[in-house]
This record gives C-alpha cells, sequence and structure tokens, in this order.
C-alpha cells in the first residue's frame, strides 16, 4: 500500500472500528473522486437529499459541527437562536486542520462525537431512513440508518437551514 492510500485509509478505520464496536450495519461506498454535492451524489448513486455534509462552526469559540442536506447552507441566524449566542461564525480551515489531520479538507465524517464536539443537525435528515457522507476522503461515502447515526452521535436536531428560495 502506497503512502497516499494509507492516509485515506485512516479516516475511515477509525469510523469503522467505532461503528463495528457498536454491531451498526453500514456500507462504504466507493467513487471516483467528486468535490460538490452533485457530483458526489452522481458518482456515488446516492440520491441527493439523502447525502448529508459536515460544517465546522465556531459557537463562542468553541468547535462544533453542523450536519446538513449537501445542498443547502446554514441559516447562521436560527443557529444563533438555538445555541443562544450571538458568536456563531464558520470556521477557517486552518483553526480545524489539525484535528482531522487524517481527513482530505472537507470531507471529514459527521461524528463530532469522535473529536469531542457538539454536532448539531438539520432537521430535514430525519426526513430520510439512511444517512450518506464523506468518510475522510472525496472517494469514499458511507451509508447508515439514520436511526443508528442518531444514536451513535446523539446530535441536537434543529431547524438550521436557509429557507428554499
Amino acid at each position: 500500500m502506497n503512502h497516499l492510500n494509507m492516509e485515506v485509509a485512516m479516516p475511515i478505520r477509525r469510523l469503522r472500528e467505532f461503528l463495528d464496536s457498536h454491531r451498526v450495519r453500514y456500507f462504504v461506498v466507493s467513487h471516483s473522486p467528486a468535490y460538490t454535492a452533485q457530483e458526489i451524489a452522481a458518482a456515488a448513486h446516492v440520491p441527493g437529499k439523502e447525502l448529508a455534509k459536515t460544517v465546522i462552526v465556531t459557537i463562542a469559540g468553541k468547535m462544533a459541527m453542523v450536519v446538513l442536506p449537501a445542498s443547502r447552507q446554514i441559516d447562521f441566524e436560527l443557529l444563533r437562536e438555538l445555541t443562544g449566542t450571538r458568536e456563531v461564525e464558520l470556521a477557517d480551515e486552518k483553526e480545524f486542520a489539525g484535528l482531522f489531520a487524517e481527513c482530505e479538507p472537507g470531507a471529514m465524517p459527521p461524528f463530532g462525537n469522535l473529536y469531542g464536539m457538539e454536532v448539531y443537525v438539520a432537521e430535514e435528515l430525519e426526513d430520510d431512513e439512511e444517512i450518506a457522507f464523506n468518510a475522510g476522503a472525496h472517494t469514499e461515502l458511507l451509508r447508515l440508518s439514520f436511526e443508528d447515526y442518531m444514536r451513535l452521535v446523539r446530535p441536537k436536531v434543529a431547524k438550521l437551514v436557509m429557507a428554499m428560495k
């Protein structure tokens, strides 16, 4: 295994070990490199609405994860109301890159519990039986039941996305 493959395998291994230790059924979907929500959904043959993205924010100076449908954007005003602070903003990638050293930039899985972070999930994701997300690399998705995801991560579920125009 070359060095690059070794690095790509690391995040999925950490996540797989966590899921396996909790006896969770999941699927890994390998696909050609894709970066936008539409590219990923098409490459992995996953309905776009089931595809979740992980966004790192700071809430009163502390890092947190927001998980939302990949095609949607965070409504920061709703997140401020939910958290009870005006100090909510998008985290700079330089601030959190070290936390996810084993992941490709922008491909961290939505398991803040593995990184000591609060996790907020957009309520729209509850509409699907499954959740699919980048698993540390831009060439792999992981799919599991939304129920298992909720049980393992215990995120706060709320209205977090901007209204559709």
